[in-house]
């Protein structure tokens, strides 16, 4: 029998349960990449006393104020109705759900209990084979991020690059610095596009994630992890000299694999990026 309750905080102990739980979904799934998740609710669901099912719900939710949930099935407990269970304890408005992977158990639970997709987030990856030389247009300069100087400039121009988009157009300075103490981020591998004026037009901001066993052959893998142009200097390749330059700088990292996630209906950066669509 399930037994599924919410906890605004999880304990120790639970923290613990919860962590062994997604790893052992990431060592099935590849996903998710996360460990743990902070704040928001938790739905713990056990049989037996041991964890089968959580979820996470991030009550703040996004731009445009909907809650967004992430919802996790222990491999060896699937296909009992512990997902579906689940699922129905979540709030049934005003909700957004993400599915990792496009896995098929996933899109039935979801049209089963109504939900329909609305947005796709491609996964492209590529491996190293000898990048081209980097080549700026005129009056335009490259140089890495500077922690402490940098955060406004860039967080204006990634305003007016993604006035589109519900998440990355929304980010704020606060957010970024909060960023900067990652164990991941590393101004190294951030780089700005400055003008003749001396002013940041675009930026591209690179990623190293950890060896996953079940994804690119156990390597480490360097992403493509948000690239933006100001609209008012796009048009000359700057979009694509910034691409470069970040896949030079991880490739010099050692790297042979690299990914970019991509919404799946803007043609114009699969167009740009021309690579390989991964499951």
């Amino acid at each position: 029998m399930l037994n599924a309750v919410w906890a605004e905080k999880l304990d120790a102990d639970s923290r613990r349960r919860v962590r062994e739980f997604l790893r052992a979904v990431r060592e099935a799934d590849g996903k998710p990449e996360a460990e743990s998740f902070d704040g928001g609710k938790h739905l713990l669901a056990s049989a037996d006393g041991e964890l089968v099912g959580y979820a996470h719900l991030d009550t703040e939710g996004d731009s445009f104020g909907r809650q967004v949930a992430e919802l996790f099935v222990h491999p060896e407990h699937r296909r009992k109705g512990f997902g579906a269970a689940m699922a129905r304890m979540l709030p049934g408005e005003n909700l957004r759900v993400w599915s990792h992977g496009d896995h098929p158990a996933a899109a039935r639970l979801a049209e089963r209990e109504g939900f329909s997709r609305a947005r796709e987030l491609l996964v492209l990856h590529v491996e190293a084979d000898g990048w081209p030389e980097l080549v700026l247009r005129e009056g335009v300069r490259l140089r890495t991020f500077e922690v402490g100087k940098d955060e406004q400039a860039f967080i204006d121009v990634n305003a007016r690059a993604f006035d589109w988009h519900p998440e990355q157009g929304s980010l704020t300075v606060e957010e970024l610095k909060a960023t900067e103490n990652d164990p991941w981020f590393d101004p190294a591998g951030f780089f700005l596009a400055e003008n003749a004026d001396g002013k940041v037009v675009g930026f591209h901001w690179t990623k190293v994630h950890a060896p996953n066993p079940k994804e690119f052959k156990g390597e480490p893998v360097g992403e493509v992890y948000v690239v933006g142009v100001d609209p008012g200097a796009q048009g000359g390749g700057l979009g694509k000299a910034l691409t470069l330059a970040g896949l030079r700088y991880l490739s010099g990292l050692g790297l042979r694999q690299f990914i970019l996630y991509v919404e799946g209906d803007n043609a114009p950066a699969l167009a740009v990026y021309d690579v390989q669509y991964a499951k």
